[in-house]
């Protein structure tokens, strides 16, 4: 079909190549440009979509983000399908494919469309008082219906072939929103000579000047200006100009998302452009230049095809150059609709009369509707707009009431007024304020290191826009002044209030279809009745109705949803509140989130530097956590039973090599270290000397343990905290939140160091022997290097943190090299084991060891509600300390009761069965189920040393159990246990030397 509505000599697009593309399967041309929304105008074509609940006819509303209506898919390949498209931020492109939602079995002809005729019995809040009888017609009948008619569009069914990139940048000044009021601040920014990020959600800068014919600043209308200004700053290294990209969170400490669409708009992306980008923006100050959306009418069936706002036909018609229709009707209650008429009417579109809610208005804009021969018609209401697929006409009635009038129009544009688009502001936790004179929400209270200008803050006029923008930029943004001079205003639009709520002909006393909320099928019915059925909160009548919850996010809806609710109780507007706010502002795709981490990427694999070796020695491998670590290393004809006792009993006799790179490394320095560790452990850390360790207990606040592991000091104020491989990024996260927020005044620095390190434990009598002979500068001896001691020297001649420690109770050491060379020095300490017969063990060997020692193991042997002393671990919370994190915890009357789950020894009665993890304990096997269960086995192995199997469990009064009979009951019968103490092997701890 040809554009017949594209007008000659208007818009911006003259010059652009024709793009094909279709629509339902029905072909169309266009123009390089166009969105969709314009194209399709451009063609005639209102009718995009079916609403979500009645399904009733729709077209577009407005020209940009806050679009309810116009939801399309766009498909490039099967693969390739995406939903809820907006329709008016859609690029055309030569050979796009769109098709509707919501509809069967077609656009015109929707059977969907009968729940309209039901809409007595549907609505607001219906779904809280139906489909409760039959009960058992819930599940078969109700849930399979309502679960297959849910949700807007069809998600693809298969992978997404696209790629998403992610970016991080820190600015001084990043300024959201490139209209007049965000391209000024920012000029004012860059003039400073500090790091500007500029980003706005449109192809192209500018905001409200694509459509306001009558700005002009330096001298050139207000779009050539922007351009230009665009480019100047484009062309400035400290700027960084982020078109098509939409800031969709405001976090904490000026943390910033933002999504850029890089490949969307282009008819055949470059393998290697992603399709979108996600920005991570830190920011020392944000400038939000986010403008104002605006309001629709709220009247009778203003829904239909062809009523939209009036700010989006004069987009279509003075960037894109399209009429949207040929005789046309204006509705508002605010000056600016009456600047789309006169465009239009210039443009040689018939106005068939503005309708104007005021009763006696003046201005320069009526003076020039009324010149160019445009009815005006004050003092009265459109109360209905006739049509079904496309509006047909509109009624007007006095206000007050009166005979009524029907005007035949193609088209209807309306305006209520402007809403200041406060989203990302309150997303910053800053608090709006109500003006009850200009009755608009605005930024009140500041949370962040951010500030609002413009339309966004409720400044009226360019103008003033521009001045409040312009010192906004330049304000605390660099050590030297603007070398710029502000932009001058020669022209501008200004444009009056407005008004909130249904107008006359939608009111309590009518049972009209008077949309405010168009993507949910909200009326100002629903509105007054979710205040009848008892919601007084805003929050509440927001969730009874769902007004406001569509993927809009009522950026067109709240201020009225809230204007018809306060009128019902007969409050203000300010005591009723406002909803939340809540990011993202638009929709945004799992693929940005997401990003590269799916598929082999979506768990990371962590591999030590050591894991070469290991595979070429036939290790069988396990995950723990992002890590692989080596389960056992099977010799020809071992199973995994016979690989682990084999190493189990070598490393007892000889000696093992075991890669412990996994566990969790933190540098903690400065000279307030110490204070530091006493506050995060239970352990006193003060009077520990340099080159010795000492086991430490991390708690949370509960009084829980959190986290173990063997601490080095180092020197006065440096430490080598080891965490459990699994809880190293919880551990570091914890230190950090205690730190920047509970202990601030602390001089300390925090490092993550377990990939720099690479760690090999050799454990067993011999150890010593294997690793003397490459170690330099540090004495190897007992008296000179005890047991919990480290040193720093080189073996094998590169550094080395020497720690003298043990996880299974034998002579051990654990040999910390840089992890570039951690191969290389396993290398040549296992040619120097080979000589003394000892073998590389895994990590299901280390849990037998470990537990032949009674060792725990945090989050195997704790579930998060085990205190130290459950542990057994009193010995290592330090008796005279003040305070640490979880003390006060630990000292809750629930945590010291007797009776408590504590950890102990079993021993099955038959020395050759061995229990499972996870099983249940009962002291009476023949009480009536359901069974009280006093506990349950946290480990249990196999032991090849002590010649049975060894558990350990939780039984509540455990140590008052010591000798006594327990029960475990399994499918296939009860297992006697005696419970004993947790030490299975080597009581006496003789062979930590040897």
């Amino acid at each position: 079909m040809s554009a017949t509505f594209r007008i000659a000599g208007a818009g911006r697009l003259k010059q652009a190549k024709i793009a094909g593309f279709s629509f339902d399967g029905r072909p169309y041309t266009g123009i390089e440009g166009d969105t969709l929304a314009s194209a399709l105008l451009a063609n005639g074509v209102h009718l995009v979509g079916r609403s979500f609940k009645y399904h009733r006819p729709r077209g577009f509303l407005s020209a940009g983000a806050e679009e309810p209506n116009a939801l399309v898919e766009i498909k490039r390949d099967a693969a390739r399908k995406t939903p809820n498209v907006r329709a008016t931020v859609q690029e055309l492109y030569d050979g796009l494919t769109a098709q509707s939602q919501n509809r069967w079995p077609s656009l015109a002809f929707d059977i969907g469309a009968v729940s309209s005729i039901a809409s007595p019995m549907l609505s607001a809040g219906f779904y809280y008082k139906t489909f409760m009888w039959p009960k058992a017609a819930w599940k078969n009948l109700y849930e399979p219906k309502i679960r297959a008619a849910a949700g807007l569009g069809v998600a693809p069914e298969q992978p997404d072939p696209d790629h998403y990139s992610a970016r991080f940048a820190h600015c001084e000044v990043l300024v959201l929103g490139g209209g007049a009021a965000g391209i000024a601040a920012a000029l004012a920014a860059a003039e400073t000579g500090v790091r500007v990020i500029l980003a706005d959600e449109q192809a192209e800068f500018g905001g409200s000047l694509r459509f306001e014919s009558g700005a002009k600043i330096e001298g050139q209308d207000g779009f050539s200006w922007a351009q230009s200004a665009l480019a100047k700053l484009s062309a400035m290294d400290n700027v960084r100009v982020l078109p098509r990209t939409t800031a969709f969170g405001y976090y904490a400490q000026n943390f910033v998302g933002l999504v850029e669409r890089v490949s969307d708009h282009l008819q055949s992306p470059g393998r290697d452009l992603p399709r979108e980008r996600l920005w991570q923006v830190r920011a020392k100050r944000v400038v939000l230049a986010t403008g104002a959306i605006e309001r629709h009418m709220v009247f009778a069936d203003n829904d239909r095809p062809g009523v939209m706002l009036a700010s989006a036909a004069r987009t279509y018609l003075n960037h894109y150059g399209v009429a949207v229709g040929r005789n046309i009707g204006v509705y508002t209650a605010n000056d600016s609709a009456y600047a789309a008429a006169i465009d239009l009417k210039k443009a040689g579109i018939n106005v068939a009369a503005i309708v104007d809610l005021r009763d006696n208005p003046t201005g320069p804009a009526i003076d020039e509707a009324r010149g160019l021969g445009i009815e005006v018609n004050f003092g009265r209401a459109v109360i209905r707009a006739g049509g079904k697929l496309r509006v047909s006409s509109m009624t007007v009635q006095p206000k007050n009431g009166g005979g009524e009038r029907t005007i035949p129009v193609d088209a209807i544009l309306m305006s209520a007024g402007w809403t200041p688009s406060v989203h990302l502001f309150s997303q910053s936790r800053g608090k709006v304020a109500f003006n009850d004179e200009t009755k608009r929400f605005v930024p009140g209270i500041y949370a962040q290191d951010c500030v609002s200008v413009g339309a966004c803050n409720g400044t009226d006029g360019l103008s003033a826009t521009i001045d409040e923008a312009y010192a906004a930029g330049a304000k605390d943004a660099g050590s030297k002044p603007a070398k710029g001079t502000k932009p001058k205003v020669d022209a501008s639009e200004s444009w009056s209030r407005g008004m909130l709520g249904a107008a006359p002909g939608a009111g309590a006393e009518t049972t009209v279809k008077a949309f405010v909320d168009f993507q949910n099928d909200v009326t100002a019915k629903d509105i007054r009745q979710a205040v009848h059925e008892g919601m007084r909160s805003i929050e509440h009548v927001k969730r009874f109705t769902t007004n406001g919850m569509a993927t809009d996010q009522g950026k067109t809806s709240n201020m009225h949803g809230l204007a018809i609710a306060a009128e019902t109780l007969g409050k203000p507007i300010p005591q009723v509140g406002l909803t939340t706010f809540r990011a993202p502002y638009t929709p945004v795709t799992f693929g940005s989130i997401v990003g590269h981490a799916r598929g082999p990427l979506f768990d990371p694999t962590r591999k030590t530097a050591i894991h070469p070796w290991a595979e070429r020695q036939g290790a069988m491998f396990e995950d723990v956590g992002q890590w692989k670590r080596a389960w056992y290393f099977p010799k020809p004809g071992e199973d995994i039973h016979a690989a682990v006792d084999r190493e189990c009993v070598t490393v007892r006799k000889t000696a093992g090599l075991f890669d412990a790179s996994t566990l969790g490394k933190i540098e903690v320095v400065g000279p307030d270290a110490a204070k530091f560790m006493e506050l995060l452990y239970t352990n006193p850390w003060e009077k520990l000397e340099p080159g010795r360790c000492r086991y430490g207990i991390m708690l949370r606040e509960d009084g829980f343990i959190y986290d173990d592991g063997v601490v080095g000091r180092l020197a006065p104020d440096r430490f080598h905290v080891t965490t459990t491989t699994g809880g190293a990024p919880r551990v570091m996260n914890h230190m950090e939140d205690y730190l920047q927020t509970e202990f601030p005044h602390l001089n300390v620095w925090l490092t993550s160091i377990t990939e720099q390190w690479a760690v090999i434990a050799v454990q067993g009598p011999k150890s010593r022997d294997i690793i003397a002979p490459l170690v330099e500068g540090i004495e190897m001896s007992d008296e000179a290097l005890p047991h919990m001691s480290v040193r720093e020297g080189r073996i094998c001649g590169v550094p080395t943190r020497l720690f003298r420690m043990s996880f299974s109770g034998e002579r051990g050491f654990e040999v910390n090299v840089p992890a570039d060379y951690g191969e290389a020095v396993w290398e040549a300490l296992w040619a120097e084991g080979q000589k003394h017969g000892a073998c590389a063990y895994g990590t299901e060997s280390m849990h037998v060891l470990r537990a032949e020692k009674g060792y725990i193991i945090v989050g195997q042997d704790t579930d998060g509600t085990v205190t130290p002393n459950d542990a057994g671990l009193d010995w290592a919370v330090g008796k005279k300390k003040a305070d640490f994190v979880g003390i006060r915890g630990m000292e809750r009357p629930d945590l010291v009761a007797k009776g408590r789950k504590q950890l102990v020894g079993l021993k099955t009665r038959d020395a050759k069965v061995v229990l499972e993890e996870g099983a249940q304990i009962v002291a009476d096997p023949k009480q009536a189920i359901p069974m009280k269960m006093i506990g349950h086995v946290t480990s249990s192995y196999w032991s090849q040393n002590c010649g049975r199997s060894i558990a350990l469990g939780l039984v509540a009064g455990g140590r008052d159990c010591i000798g006594k009979t327990l029960y475990v009951p399994m499918p296939n019968g009860v297992i006697e246990v005696e419970v004993t103490g947790m030490v299975f092997f080597d009581e006496k701890g003789e062979r930590l030397n040897g």
